[in-house]
Order: C-alpha cells, then structure tokens, then sequence
C-alpha cells in the first residue's frame, strides 16, 4: 500500500529546504501545493512534484488539491514547519494498517527543544474556547489549566484513541477522504483539522495517536499571542462555522 505526501507552502521556501529532504525518502510521491509567487525554491530533492496556484487558495482547498493530484492508498498532510524522524512515516502506516477502521493517524511531537508537545485533545467545548480565545486565558493559561483538554497528564507510550489531533502531521486513509468529501474548504483558516476528526468520527472512523512516530514541531501559536488580529478573527469565524455546522456540539459545555 502505497503513501502519499502533500505539503502546502505560503511563502515558506526556506522551511521546505529542511523538510522535503527528510519527508521525501518516506513516500512514494510527494507533492507540494505553492499558494503563493517564492513558495518553493528551484533545487530540491528529485521526484518532487510543484502544484503552482494562480491565486492563493484556503489551507483546505490546497489541500483537497494536492490530495486529488496523488494517488496512494494514504496520504501524508505535512506543515511546512515539520521535521519527522525517519521512519515516522513508516511508524504511522503499520499501525494503521493494524486497525480496519483507522482512518487518520497522528505522531507524538515535540518543540524544536525537544520538549513534548500535546497534539492530542479533546472534541472543544463552549467553556474551554471562550478561555482560550479570550483575554480570561491570561487568568487561566490553557497549556496549565485545561488538562483534560490537552491530555497533559498522559505523555502515552502505547497507541491511544483521540478525539482529534492537531492537522500539522497527519496520515489519512483516502478512502475515508473520499467518503467525507476532504476538507471543508468552507473554513477561512483553522478548525479545519478538527472537523474532519469530527465528521470522521461520525462516519465510524478512528483517529489514533501514535508516539512510535516522532516529529518536531516549531508550532507558531499565532492565535495566542494576539486577541485582536486578522488570525484570531479568522479562528473565530471557523469556530462559529463549526458550531453551525455540528450544533449538537454546543452540549459541551
């Protein structure tokens, strides 16, 4: 079974150059989707192929793009700013072929420093995002306060069911991907990785996390820096989307 690879660049030119080399070696293919002019430099490693917008697109239709220019059985979504460990690739693919129903498999992450990461959380509540996304976080830090959220107390060894996890490195089964239709290319940017773990989710499919496979992540955090500007804007406009689109989930509170 063959395993695919799409990684979506705006801009991010000098982050490719640390991460192809690395990703490439453990795919069959690999394809970069270039959002914008100086997304991907001239040299880089053989056999990578270069999907060129004419105008920027939204993180999810870019990816639904490079999906549909692939054709393995799984295929590997990669931030820019990722560093996997060789063989992290190879360590997501024999676990999920261990479970009929895996249809998405995601690493154990760490910082650049090493430090772990916790990209393995539960499905948002109404509480928890108004703490996150608003001024309150300073009174009640979410990566101290919100444990249960962000399994902070279980840093597993052993594969572990997730309610979802962060969309930074992702191994999904294209077959699910089909049946959901890809990613919701409705939201503007952010949430767009939990609401495929959502609708996954409803269709039957497992997420799994899997601390075998190893990745570095230099994690941005763009929304928790600033409470006013144009990504805390769009975060909440995606939430909003989500909440419209799962009402049921305004039960959590």
């Amino acid at each position: 079974m063959s395993v695919s690879a799409v990684v979506v660049s705006h801009g991010h030119a000098s982050e490719l150059e640390a991460l192809l080399p690395r990703l490439a070696p453990q795919v069959d293919e690999l394809v970069v989707v270039a959002n914008t002019p100086g997304s991907i430099r001239a040299t880089q490693p053989p056999g990578i192929r270069v999907l060129e917008n004419a105008r920027p697109l939204r993180l999810a239709a870019n990816v639904n793009l490079g999906v549909a220019a692939t054709t393995g059985d799984w295929v590997l979504y990669s931030n820019p700013d990722v560093r996997p460990d060789a063989g992290a690739v190879a360590a997501l693919h024999d676990f999920a072929l261990t479970r009929t129903h895996c249809g998405i498999a995601g690493p154990r992450t760490v910082w650049p420093d090493g430090t772990w990461q916790p990209t393995r959380r539960d499905f948002p509540t109404v509480g928890g995002t108004l703490v996150r996304r608003t001024p309150l976080r300073r009174m009640f830090p979410p990566l101290e306060r919100q444990r249960a959220h962000y399994h902070l107390d279980q840093d597993v060894d052993e594969p572990v069911e997730a309610d979802w996890l962060l969309g930074a490195f992702l191994l999904m089964r294209r077959v699910m991907l089909e049946e959901l239709g890809g990613f919701d290319e409705g939201y503007r940017h952010y949430v767009e990785d939990i609401d495929l773990c959502y609708r996954a989710m409803r269709a039957g499919w497992e997420r799994w996390y899997v601390p075998a496979a190893h990745v570095a992540h230099d994690w941005a955090q763009v929304t928790d820096t600033r409470f006013l500007s144009r990504h805390s804007l769009w975060h909440a406009r995606s939430m909003a989307r989500f909440v419209r689109k799962h009402p049921e989930t305004l039960s959590r509170l």
